[in-house]
């Protein structure tokens, strides 16, 4: 345990940042899944609003620090190839 009133601070700050990037990150994780089951419905015009959603929350996520900006451009890219296959068997 710290014992300088600055480490306590940081341990405080550390805390408050682990359980926001906890709530952010899992609030990506919620939008990416109804993503999928838009997608594995077949259901195109949700699996469209539904992308458009995960992919701004995915990059807010990015801009916070909380993910690397390569993994999100990776999750963006797989989303965007999920939902481009699916408007194809549709189409």
């Amino acid at each position: 345990m710290a014992n300088h009133k600055s480490a306590l601070k940081r341990i405080r700050q550390n805390d408050k940042r682990r359980l926001r990037n906890r709530d952010q990150r899992g609030n990506m994780r919620s939008h990416i899944k109804s993503f999928r089951t838009a997608v594995d419905a077949g259901d195109v015009e949700a699996a469209g609003t539904a992308l458009r959603k995960a992919v701004s929350v995915i990059d807010h996520v990015q801009t916070r620090g909380v993910i690397h900006k390569n993994t999100a451009a990776r999750r963006i890219s797989r989303l965007t190839l999920a939902y481009n296959k699916l408007v194809a068997a549709a189409g």
